[in-house]
């Protein structure tokens, strides 16, 4: 995980568990290393980033505005555009489109770990197409690493900011009919017997964000049927527009709104796999995903991350009854427990 950050090693572990996952490659904190030395910025971030103080969010701005202009502005050494684009051009042969449109997604090397929230803070960013523009998104995957959360948090949790890493995933961008978000467990109630997913047209940004209300189905994990299903007015969607290849929010058309965006089947596959994935971690998962509209029926659902739960899986069991000395007082105690006394 150290070379390629959290989110890159978790897809890693989805592939040879099997999951299905878009194609890609990484770029390593390795590279991101070698751009600060080569780019003789690095004693300037430390400098600046020394700067910040948990308490004043005005530091932690004004310290975030100078190291990532610093980031962006300087070029990426021959060597290493070389590196990025064979790689980037593998993946456009292997999807067979030329330059093919990909997310380009932040993996730091601390987030989705016990005990450091560093999940989400840094940028990703969705259907990015040709060599020019895959460096530039990279650029600002790395200089997301100092956004002014970031740097709030590691100065005030004592991570020292040259000691951080940060990996860059490019992966072929999913055209999502429709996406969200699966908990192998209900995130409202932590019970372990049911499989919860939300859903949306599009991509699953609106879902991820809360800006909408997405479609709710809950799956009994034993059975694989869907026990409850919640259909609501969708208000918007986030999709490519194919004149331009920028992604763009729409206003779903009101006779749209309340349409399920997700059929049964694609939910019990979805809940299928959510199993596959829990097992293979032993733990309950936050799982996102999407539904390719551009594959065919019996592959098109593709997991975009996997991460352990983080609400209920922390949460410690109470015992049912205080210890007692001996079998009988506790017997004893559990029948006056469970016995209404009245006079």
């Amino acid at each position: 995980m150290p070379l390629v950050g959290g989110k890159n090693a978790s897809l890693g572990e989805l592939l040879k568990a099997g999951i299905p996952v878009p194609p890609g490659f990484a770029v390593t904190t390795e590279t991101y290393q070698r751009f600060l030395d080569e780019g003789g910025i690095r004693g300037d971030i430390v400098r600046v980033a020394g700067t910040v103080r948990p308490d004043d969010t005005d530091t932690g701005e004004a310290a975030s505005r100078r190291i990532r202009e610093i980031i962006e502005s300087t070029p990426v050494s021959l060597d290493i555009e070389d590196y990025i684009g064979e790689f980037y051009r593998r993946l456009s042969r292997r999807s067979r489109v030329p330059a093919v449109p990909a997310a380009v997604r932040s993996s730091g090397t601390a987030e989705d770990l016990p005990g450091a929230s560093f999940a989400g803070q840094q940028d990703t960013f969705l259907w990015i197409r040709g060599m020019d523009d895959i460096l530039n998104h990279v650029r600002r995957c790395w200089s997301s690493l100092f956004t002014p959360r970031a740097l709030a948090y590691r100065a005030k949790m004592g991570f020292r900011h040259d000691q951080v890493g940060i990996s860059v995933g490019i992966q072929k961008m999913v055209n999502s009919w429709t996406a969200g978000v699966m908990f192998t467990l209900n995130p409202a109630t932590g019970d372990p017997s049911t499989i919860v997913i939300d859903a949306n047209w599009g991509f699953g940004e609106s879902v991820v964000s809360g800006e909408c209300t997405p479609d709710n189905f809950v799956v009994n994990k034993v059975t694989m049927e869907i026990i409850k299903r919640t259909i609501s007015a969708k208000e918007c969607l986030y999709t490519v527009n194919p004149a331009t290849h920028a992604v763009e929010r729409h206003e779903i058309p009101e006779e749209r709104r309340t349409n399920q965006c997700i059929i049964g089947d694609d939910v019990v596959e979805l809940a299928r796999i959510g199993k596959l994935i829990e097992k293979h971690y032993c733990k309950p998962m936050d799982i996102e995903w999407a539904i390719d509209k551009d594959l065919p029926a019996a592959g098109r659902v593709m997991i975009l991350q996997s991460r352990p739960e983080t609400v209920w899986s922390t949460k410690k069991a109470e015992p049912v009854c205080q210890p007692r000395k001996s079998a009988l007082e506790h017997i004893v105690a559990g029948l006056v427990a469970g016995k209404k006394i009245t006079q």
